[in-house]
């Protein structure tokens, strides 16, 4: 394991810590809100101009872009030899942590929340919602097959099915707010995991 690499748990543990405090620290701060029927991002709401950017950098931004950074680690301990599909799949999970980071920057409008900017971050959180569940199983599909990285292949693709649930599939027994921190928390977690070093067994392809 390089200088780099080591960090790589770390900063996933960080994005979860600052995820989960700028929520803890903004629901707080905004009278009537709550965890169990708000969704995440009406913290972030264009309307709520003093805390609105520091929540959304928090929340958003510094997490994606540290998963965005554990994707790429992904992408470049992928075995010696892995196929289209799991590259194409690691370049989905940088695009997705991405996506997870642009909710941030584009907040919601309670004034209009079905356009103008509410549009563009809903845009932002389906484009997560889909490209990870996507390039998870892309990833899936190539590593199940590899020695040493059928641990990392099932985990992954449990992380895919979970964020799908709670993405599209959970509001109606658990309702959207809790569903949506479910598919949030899940893809947080899958950082941590992927943060790890490369599986016993696993040739990366900067080792070939």
């Amino acid at each position: 394991m390089n200088g780099v690499e080591r960090w790589r748990v770390p900063a996933a543990l960080l994005a979860i810590a600052s995820c989960v405090l700028a929520a803890v620290v903004a629901g707080q701060t905004v009278e009537g809100y709550s965890h169990l029927r708000h969704p995440l991002a009406l913290l972030g709401a264009r309307q709520l101009q003093e805390g609105a950017p520091l929540f959304g950098l928090f929340a958003f931004v510094l997490p994606g872009l540290i998963g965005g950074w554990i994707a790429l680690g992904v992408r470049d301990r992928l075995p010696a030899g892995a196929g289209w599909s799991a590259r194409i799949g690691a370049q989905l999970l940088v695009l997705a942590a991405l996506a997870f980071a642009a909710q941030g920057v584009l907040p919601l409008d309670l004034d209009d929340l079905d356009g103008g900017s509410s549009r563009y971050h809903a845009a932002a959180w389906l484009l997560w919602a889909l490209a990870f569940p996507a390039g998870a199983t892309l990833l899936v599909m190539e590593l199940w097959r590899t020695p040493g990285w059928r641990r990392f292949a099932c985990i992954t693709a449990v992380a895919a099915l979970l964020v799908v649930a709670g993405g599209f599939l959970g509001s109606d027994w658990a309702g959207s707010a809790m569903s949506q921190r479910v598919a949030f928390a899940v893809w947080l977690a899958w950082g941590v995991f992927a943060a790890m070093p490369t599986p016993q067994g696993g040739v990366s392809r900067g080792a070939a």
